[in-house]
């Protein structure tokens, strides 16, 4: 089943220099071993293709029930040196949550996943 993170999760994000600091937290506690298990770090970078030119580093916070991931060369040079109209990564958060993730079937249903609707 797909599932959409924004149905399942929560997030924020800010800047630490050329660097987006993203957290992802589950809505529901028992949600946090399936985000742990399917959004990976290459997974995150594979969504981010295209907008960061360095690497992904991910954190797990199960005490939180989240995963904290750092998109390296995010920022083109960060805040202070970047033209972009984000400079400060605000949006990384919504983009993330805009990632969708295959679930096998049967867990999604026994972990009351929402099905992602019209998704193509």
């Amino acid at each position: 089943m797909r599932v959409r993170l924004l149905d399942v999760a929560h997030a924020r994000s800010g800047d630490k220099g050329d660097t987006a600091n993203v957290g992802l937290i589950a809505l529901k506690p028992e949600w946090y071993d399936m985000l742990a298990k399917y959004v990976t770090r290459d997974r995150v970078a594979a969504h981010f293709t295209g907008v960061i030119t360095g690497a992904v580093e991910r954190y797990e916070l199960p005490n939180l029930k989240a995963l904290n991931f750092l998109l390296h060369g995010a920022l083109d040079g960060g805040g202070t040196l970047s033209l972009k109209t984000d400079a400060q990564g605000k949006v990384f958060s919504t983009a993330l949550l805009r990632m969708v993730v295959d679930i096998p079937d049967e867990e999604a249903a026994a972990l009351g996943l929402p099905r992602a609707m019209d998704l193509a």
